[in-house]
């Protein structure tokens, strides 16, 4: 046990010096670095964090000097998973129909694929903070939901008594990460509640985005802290190959999944 954690201690030191020499790193490249999952990067970031010697972002770390200078950090990502979460954003918008009320919850990957709607008529009614400072056609309108404000994602009561008075026809969520027995993970565990609202006032489908870095095996988890199985018909959008290993696990638990593809 005591070589076990000395090992520890020592990764995370060898982390903490790889942000501060570079900046800025993603989950995604720490855990191909070290060949560890992300699940164990997420923790080991937790630590560094907790002891205030990084600060975190959407997808990663920032180092404490880059924070001072910009406290309102953009997300960081590798260049995969942006690839990745392109291809889905433009598959998912292919799926919303002219004249569409639809409800989005704190994911970018989501939130990013009204980019692409072209002339659609769509009403959008969204916790995502994010969607403040960016740029949409003028035929999407987005309305914000209220509540408390945590990482630029709205939570809380009013969140959730905004939902219930209206109705969508049909709802795009994302995740932190997922796994083939359908279960998903959320950085903000009171988001779960704001989901389970927006899918009660959906009267369409239900679509979730995922890409692949956000796959993992199920023994990789050691809690289910943050985790949801939603109960309910759902098609799962992600960018693995269709004869890949991941959709096989998936499909072999009833998953009902998409495969979005990069546009030749």
């Amino acid at each position: 046990m005591k070589n076990k954690q000395t090992s520890v201690e020592q990764r995370r030191a060898d982390i903490l010096s790889l942000v501060l020499s570079k900046g800025r790193i993603s989950v995604d490249d720490i855990a191909k670095q070290y060949e560890i999952s992300a699940m164990t990067v997420r923790r080991d970031l937790q630590s560094l964090v907790s002891e205030k010697l990084l600060k975190r972002t959407h997808g990663g770390v920032i180092a404490p000097n880059l924070v001072e200078e910009n406290s309102d950090t953009t997300p960081f990502f590798s260049d995969e998973a942006l690839k990745a979460r392109g291809v889905i954003s433009r598959f998912a918008a292919s799926l919303i129909d002219d004249g569409d009320r639809i409800f989005i919850n704190g994911s970018r990957t989501a939130l990013d694929m009204l980019k692409y709607v072209d002339e659609k008529n769509v009403s959008v009614f969204t916790n995502n903070g994010w969607a403040i400072n960016e740029s949409y056609p003028k035929n999407v309108k987005i309305c914000l939901s209220g509540g408390e404000i945590r990482n630029r994602i709205m939570t809380g009561e009013m969140v959730v008594k905004n939902l219930l008075d209206l109705r969508a026809d049909k709802t795009f969520l994302g995740c932190a990460a997922f796994f083939e027995n359908g279960e998903f993970l959320y950085n903000i565990p009171t988001e779960i509640g704001i989901n389970e609202a927006m899918i009660s006032r959906t009267k369409g489908n239900l679509y979730i985005l995922a890409d692949h870095t956000k796959f993992h095996s199920r023994g990789v988890a050691e809690s289910s802290y943050g985790g949801c199985i939603y109960d309910c018909p759902y098609t799962l959008i992600t960018d693995v190959a269709e004869d890949s290993d991941i959709a096989k696990k998936l499909r072999a638990h009833g998953i009902n999944v998409m495969f979005a593809k990069e546009e030749t």
